[in-house]
């Protein structure tokens, strides 16, 4: 089959590798459909690395994906060749201490879909998962939808460890697609009001079109003290999500007492700092969101009843063999990019 992996830093190259072999009786064999462009992708294309997570080349990459049952193992029951599926990128062990108290998003023995030393990644024709990472799909939900869920798993997520209340109001800071993932559970699941920040103009017309109640440049306007102005009582939670330090510092400032500071972005930095002063006398909660923990299904749910404007996040479309093409639109947010989305 063909797989397009990462060569070296910006390098990508079509290849040719052996077809991936149902090896357990769980297994189930997939034709890629559809795959997104994730901002961790560009993280390996860009630097070759997330952090400890470090690129042995060559290596594919991708995790946002959806595609076509071609086979199955002998003891996989809820799936059958031609079903169409939504894909888990996350293999958890299910034994381990952290599986066993409803933590499989960090099993001791995690293997991720594009993540290095764990699993090769989507952006191949064919991969091979268990059963248990396959959603099936409602024939009217599209492959570009059904690959959509993993980001917006994420952002159901954090969205129930976060908003306390109907009513609540909150900051999201970054309207990329983890931004944008974020903001489409939130306004289904009753948040009140809803600020938004990012440096490009498309996307904050995008989260004023996905419903944000303000949208602000914070390279053209003080978005602290907007923010201030409109909520004199501060927000009950703040989503960072673009991994800045400068955003980070926003979000405190934006928090109400007894408030709490959702991190989800991924900084390329090491270390980030953080005003104590400001955190004690306010009493502010900091969580960071890893992933998602049981929101596929949901997610699937909420697309199906049309509770969010998931297409909204489609931006761009490249052929398999245009990936380089998407990768460099992508990392250089060139055209308003929000989602751009490979095709095979």
């Amino acid at each position: 089959m063909r797989a397009m992996m990462l060569t070296g830093i910006r390098a990508l190259e079509m290849r040719q590798v052996p077809d991936p072999m149902i090896r357990g009786e769980k297994d189930v064999l997939i034709r890629m459909a559809s795959v997104g462009v994730c901002g961790s992708d560009i993280h390996y294309y860009v630097d070759g690395k997330i952090g400890s997570q470090v690129v042995e080349y060559p290596f594919t990459v991708g995790h946002e994906c959806s595609g076509i049952v071609e086979k199955v193992g002998r003891d996989v029951r809820r799936l059958k060749p031609g079903d169409r599926v939504a894909v888990d990128p996350a293999m958890s062990c299910g034994q381990c201490d952290q599986c066993t108290c409803g933590r499989p998003h960090t099993c001791r023995k995690l293997r991720f879909l594009g993540c290095p030393r764990q699993a090769e990644g989507c952006l191949s024709e064919f991969i091979v998962m268990p059963e248990e990472c396959l959603f099936p799909l409602r024939q009217e939900m599209t492959f570009d939808q059904a690959a959509l869920s993993e980001p917006l798993a994420i952002g159901v997520y954090g969205v129930r460890q976060s908003i306390p209340m109907k009513g609540a109001r909150i900051g999201i800071l970054g309207v990329g697609p983890i931004g944008l993932s974020v903001l489409l559970p939130a306004r289904a699941q009753g948040a009140g009001r809803i600020y938004v920040t990012d440096r490009i103009g498309e996307r904050l017309a995008l989260a004023r079109e996905a419903g944000a109640d303000w949208a602000g440049n914070p390279d053209s306007e003080d978005v602290v003290k907007a923010v201030k102005d409109r909520e004199p009582h501060l927000l009950d939670a703040v989503f960072e999500c673009c991994g800045e330090q400068a955003a980070i510092d926003q979000a405190l400032e934006m928090l109400k007492p007894g408030g709490k500071l959702m991190i989800i972005g991924i900084p390329k930095v090491p270390r980030l700092s953080f005003p104590i002063d400001t955190m004690r006398h306010r009493e502010i909660c900091i969580q960071n969101v890893r992933r998602q923990v049981h929101c596929v299904q949901p997610t699937l749910d909420m697309i199906d009843r049309n509770e969010t404007k998931v297409d909204i996040m489609l931006t761009h479309h490249f052929r398999f063999d245009q990936t380089r093409e998407a990768f460099d639109l992508v990392a250089g947010y060139k055209e308003g990019v929000v989602k751009a989305m490979i095709h095979f």
